[in-house]
């Protein structure tokens, strides 16, 4: 029955949403049903809304057969609340609106939107995003408000019920209701005067309550998303205003999210941080009850009239949080007591050193010594175990921010494998806060939980505690129980505080609802979910579930990846240590087993919401190695065959997922495994590139006369049949795509004339890439000659003799076969390379430049005897003191390539752009270009979905031509942004000019 059901639902859904949007197969319903949570449910239904209209239909529809519905942003969500076993309905991608008022003061967003991009479009006009929870990189508005997340700075002053403005809600039965316009308003109240009605009904009913009105004010006095939101019924008069903060903490139980105009901050521009060591908990918890209690002053003395706090943010984090993430003090300390450097101090003390992160903002440098001062005098009657140094220096405190944030996924990637991450977050009040967290500590300690960690908000009386926790046999479940039980006497027995102070209930503090709030204020939270929901159909089991143990079932298995299994069968494995040579090793873990499934990665993966992200790459990986372990081989087998499109060709294996994991888990190693597991070494494939390995200068002879022939055919038949040709033979037969940015072919490079001898000379040994060895200028190039004759004539331009490497049309860094799962022949190409470059080097005596930032990424990775560079990076280090700079003021695109952005030299790239134009642009949301090698030419459709965002911003900039240092990525992007890219070398010959005129050493 219910499959007839849903077919009819999704008879009717597919009438006015695109099949693509829906999915109902097993690998898409796991993938998004999947979230940072550690429970898990299987959607039978997943729709990726892009509009109002579809959402209301959609939620007409579910109403019609009552079919249960749940919205997911992000998926950050920790405790279950965007799960669901009946229809889930995404709102990210296409949810990504926004506009700012004349003023700066308010912003209206649409709930795709992430939290850093809503501060990147506030920091110029110094303001910014109020809430800021951990996640905020990560997570999205619509998750973000409905779940009242905040975190380290807007307590519970400018957390989303403070600053919200109006909202923008669909009701269950598809009504849009715009709360902040009037139209909207006078329309709702004609054809919904009884919710009116009730909404004022309630509001009187809990005013007239005093016992009532009282317990309101004092719960939400700390953080508090415990339940639904009470506090507009206290705060607001007018029902509008009451049903916009309702949706605040409402986790999707009430209604669906599309739009918010909230109050943006005040950004302050002077800024310091300093982490400050205690001995013990309770000291720490002592010094942030003083530090809360800090005002400004005056420059006399006297308290300022705003009586705003000094102390801005006071992170707390206890030692085994300190030595997840190898906080080095912590080392010190620990060492001390072990070595017995402390008077009075025993083996185990070290465990007691809690740190305290603060911070202290102002409006003027003078205020913020003024700050600092008064903080530093107010911990004077406080044992710490070090001075108190506060820092200024972005580059000096932003480590302590990146570690704080990354707290719990780092000591999730800490646990034993198979076993789950949990985080819980409370909330005390403050003069309760050193007893309390003492109590805390030890609570959990009597559980048996030694690797548990306690952090979070001290200056809000909140705390974060994660431990991590096996379900697998039934006194495990009890154990957890049981010390869930202790944390709700502990909490709202003894110190009356909140169980839940930002995460939202979710489904695993949904049984406690009642037991925290008491019966009057549990049946006003039933009213509201009557009067929005009667039917009861919106994200059921979250806040209101009638199971006493909803919270200790459907976990979420977290097993060992199969791959893993296998790499670790053999034992060993070949590394390379410090000094590149090759040895053997045990097999450490592979590094995506200690990923949580949290979701930081997804803003930086480029396939996010076109096939999969590298979370959900991982999520089914596991799938189908617990339908392995447990024998369920056909169904392992269905989603294999699905992943090979969706999670291994669609990967572009770029790695910036790493660059936004606090373990730093590059998925694309992943995906490399899964290629090398499909290509065993007896196969065609892998035949086939150790042939082209070991016959490589062949393979360029045969590259080249491809190039030929596509030039031929492109200049019979012209640019518009020619394309047309191409994408029929590349759709039909699945050859690569040609585009008209396909370069023609380059000769093999002619060894130019060394002079090495003479030791006043400068030397350069330049490795072109394979790609540029091969590949010239495209047919419409705006640029004359090719990238290794141009780079050639910059480095003489400088005064530097070029030094190739011997036998060059044999050589590689190995970056194609690594990127095919063939690591073997990799690295053996990258060991002739390494020895052909030593050679030139006159063993590393001259620096190697590579023109192509991917490959000399791998060759920087694997080849550790000497310097190596890309062209942005040599320039800027050696050839700047060289040239005479002359900006252009037209303006330039700079697209920052994976590599660059991996070597840390993202910054290198712009600055020396910016040497060479007063306006470089560099376009927002634009990360890894998804041409990935080869790529862009076998699946061009991930390359246009990394680059959808690229082309209005070139069109509204007026930008003629783009610059990068890849030339596979600058096919990319002249084919998708409308105006050609080439190297950044040409910019900085074009802009500049010889020092000297002493250029006598010239380069056949």
């Amino acid at each position: 029955m219910e499959k007839t059901i849903y077919d009819t639902f999704l008879q009717e859904a597919g009438r006015f949403i695109p099949k693509d949007r829906i999915y109902t197969d097993p690998l898409h319903r796991l993938a998004w049903g999947t979230d940072a949570g550690f429970y898990r449910l299987i959607p039978q239904v997943v729709i990726r809304s892009k509009n109002e209209e579809e959402v209301s239909l959609l939620l007409t529809l579910a109403d019609r057969y009552n079919l249960p519905v749940t919205f997911r942003a992000a998926g950050t969500s920790l405790s279950g609340q965007a799960i669901s076993d009946s229809i889930l309905i995404v709102a990210g991608k296409h949810w990504e609106a926004y506009s700012l008022s004349a003023d700066r003061e308010r912003i209206t967003l649409q709930p795709g939107i992430v939290g850093q991009r809503v501060n990147e479009l506030l920091a110029p006009y110094g303001r910014k995003f109020a809430p800021d929870p951990a996640s905020v990189k990560s997570a999205m508005v619509g998750g973000i408000v409905m779940n009242n997340a905040s975190g380290m700075n807007c307590g519970t002053h400018a957390n989303s019920d403070k600053v919200l403005i109006s909202a923008r809600i669909i009701l269950p039965d598809g009504t849009v209701l715009d709360t902040g316009n009037p139209d909207s308003r006078a329309s709702f109240e004609a054809t919904h005067s009884d919710f009116i009605r009730r909404i004022c009904d309630l509001r009187d009913e809990i005013r007239s309550n005093e016992k009532l009105t009282e317990r309101i004010h004092r719960k939400y006095s700390i953080k508090n998303v415990m339940g639904l939101n009470l506090l507009p019924f206290v705060r607001f008069d007018d029902p509008f205003d009451i049903i916009a903060h309702l949706m605040v903490g409402s986790e999707g139980t009430l209604a669906f999210l599309s739009q918010v105009t909230m109050k943006t901050e005040y950004d302050y521009p002077c800024k310091a941080s300093a982490m400050i060591y205690f001995k013990t908990i309770k000291e720490a918890s002592r010094a942030v009850v003083v530090m809360k209690k800090l005002t400004r002053t005056t420059p006399d003395g006297q308290p300022a009239e705003s009586g705003e706090p000094v102390v801005k943010g006071a992170e707390m984090l206890d030692s085994k949080s300190l030595s997840s993430v190898n906080d080095p003090v912590f080392l010190r300390y620990k060492g001390e007591v072990a070595s017995s450097i402390l008077p009075g101090v025993e083996p185990g003390d070290e465990m007691g050193l809690t740190a305290v992160l603060t911070e202290t903002k102002a409006r003027t440098p003078e205020e913020l010594k003024q700050n600092i001062s008064a903080i530093e005098a107010c911990l004077t009657s406080f044992k710490t175990y070090m001075s108190v140094h506060f820092t200024d220096k972005p580059e000096e405190y932003s480590p302590y921010w990146a570690i704080r944030s990354g707290i719990f996924p780092s000591v999730g990637g800490t646990r034993k494998p198979g076993t789950t991450c949990l985080i819980e977050d409370i909330a005390f009040h403050i003069e309760d806060l050193p007893e309390a967290t003492a109590e805390l500590q030890q609570l959990i300690a009597r559980h048996g939980y030694d690797d548990a960690c306690i952090y979070g908000h001290a200056l809000e009386g909140n705390y974060h505690f994660i431990i991590n926790q096996s379900f697998s046999t039934a006194d495990e479940v009890k154990r957890y129980e049981a010390l869930m039980n202790d944390v709700k006497t502990l909490v709202v027995d003894k110190y009356d505080g909140s169980l839940k102070a930002e995460h939202g209930t979710g489904r695993n503090m949904a049984p406690f609802v009642r037991y925290e709030w008491g019966d009057d204020a549990f049946r006003a939270m039933q009213t509201i979910k009557e009067i929005f929901d009667p039917k009861g159909l919106l994200n059921p089991g979250v806040i209101f579930n009638d199971d006493p143990q909803c919270h200790i079932k459907h976990f979420k298995p977290l097993p060992v990846l199969a791959i893993d299994e296998k790499n670790r069968a053999t034992g060993y494995q070949l590394q390379r240590n410090s000094d590149g040579i090759a040895i053997v090793a045990l097999c450490p873990p592979l590094a995506a087993d200690k990923c949580i499934e949290c979701g930081f990665c997804e803003v930086n993966c480029l396939s996010c919401g076109f096939t999969l992200s590298s979370r959900q790459r991982i999520v089914v990986q596991r799938e189908i190695s617990r339908l392995k372990q447990h024998g369920y081989l056909q169904e392992a087998e269905k989603l294999e065959k699905q992943y090979r499109y969706l999670g291994d060709q669609t990967c572009a294996g770029d790695g910036l997922c790493s660059t936004s994991c606090p373990m730093g888990i590059n998925t694309g190693d992943l995906t490399h495994l899964v290629r090398q597991e499909a290509l065993p070494k007896n196969s065609l494939g892998y035949k086939a590139g150790d042939f082209a390995a070991n016959h490589f200068a062949g393979v360029k002879s045969v590259l080249r006369s491809t190039l030929r022939l596509a030039d031929f055919g492109h200049s019979l038949l012209g640019t518009k049949a020619m394309s047309t040709v191409a994408k029929g033979m590349h759709k039909a037969l699945g050859v690569p795509l040609w585009t008209p940015a396909m370069p023609k072919a380059l000769q093999p490079v002619p060894r130019p004339m060394e002079d090495a001898g003479k030791t006043e000379k400068l030397f350069v040994v330049y490795f072109p890439s394979c790609i540029n060895q091969t590949m010239g200028l495209s047919k419409k190039s705006p640029v004359e000659q090719a990238l290794v004759n141009k780079m050639i004539a910059l480095l003489q331009k400088a005064g530097y003799e070029v030094i190739f490497p011997n036998e060059m049309e044999k050589l590689c860094c190995g970056t194609i076969w690594e990127s095919k799962g063939m690591p073997e022949i990799a690295d053996r190409k990258t060991a002739e390379l390494e020895a052909a470059l030593w050679e030139a080097s006159r063993q590393g005596k001259y620096p190697v430049l590579c023109d192509q930032s991917p490959c000399l990424h791998r060759m920087r990775e694997q080849i550790k005897t000497m310097k190596l560079y890309e062209p942005a990076e040599f320039i800027y280090t050696f050839l700047r003191d060289k040239l005479d700079f002359t900006p252009t003021d037209r303006p330039v695109a700079i697209h920052i390539t994976c590599s660059m952005r991996k070597m840390g030299l993202a910054d290198t790239l712009t600055a020396l752009a910016r040497l060479c134009s007063n306006n470089v642009i560099i376009p927002e949301e634009v990360g890894c270009c998804g041409f990935a090698g080869d790529r862009g030419f076998t699946y061009p459709e991930l390359n246009a979905y990394a680059l959808r965002k690229l082309r209005p911003q070139i069109e509204a900039s007026g930008v003629r031509i783009g610059y990068s240092n890849s030339r596979t990525c600058e096919i990319g992007l002249t084919t998708n942004s409308g105006i050609p890219y080439v190297s950044i070398v040409y910019l900085v010959d074009e802009c500049t000019k010889p020092l000297t005129t002493d250029l006598t050493h010239t380069v056949s």
